[in-house]
């Protein structure tokens, strides 16, 4: 049976607390990042999209690099927008930033109607380097 270690990235661990569940999990060599918001220090949401997405990707590197990941890592994403069709094209553009060249990561992106008062999340599946 594999074991499972929880992971919190460095000054968030009492929303995860609050929230009842763990950043990640390392389970043998991988990495399972639960979503990330553009959630600021305080806990309430970045008004603005393009913002809101950058914090997003700021915080998923944050606990990656908790679990000794980077966005190089990165295997599977999930991305869940409550307004696909208006913000496509910036996180389009935010994607190229963070993956600018082959091999890119598997990447699922769903439209949804409710992110808890968010616009955007993120989760992926990073592989742990030796």
């Amino acid at each position: 049976m594999a074991t499972r270690e929880a992971v919190f990235p460095a000054g968030r661990h009492d929303l995860y607390t609050a929230q009842t569940y763990s950043a990640a999990i390392k389970s043998d060599n991988l990495l399972f990042v639960s979503g990330q918001v553009g959630s600021r220090s305080d806990g309430t949401p970045e008004p603005d999209f393009e913002a809101q997405a950058r914090l997003a990707f700021a915080n998923l590197e944050a606990t990656l690099r908790a679990g000794g990941c980077s966005f190089d890592d990165i295997i599977d994403v999930t991305t869940f927008n409550t307004n696909p069709e208006k913000d496509f094209g910036t996180i389009m553009a935010i994607k190229a930033e963070v993956f600018p060249e082959a091999p890119y990561p598997n990447w699922t992106a769903l439209g949804v109607n409710w992110l808890a008062g968010y616009d955007f999340e993120i989760k992926v599946i990073a592989r742990i380097p030796d």
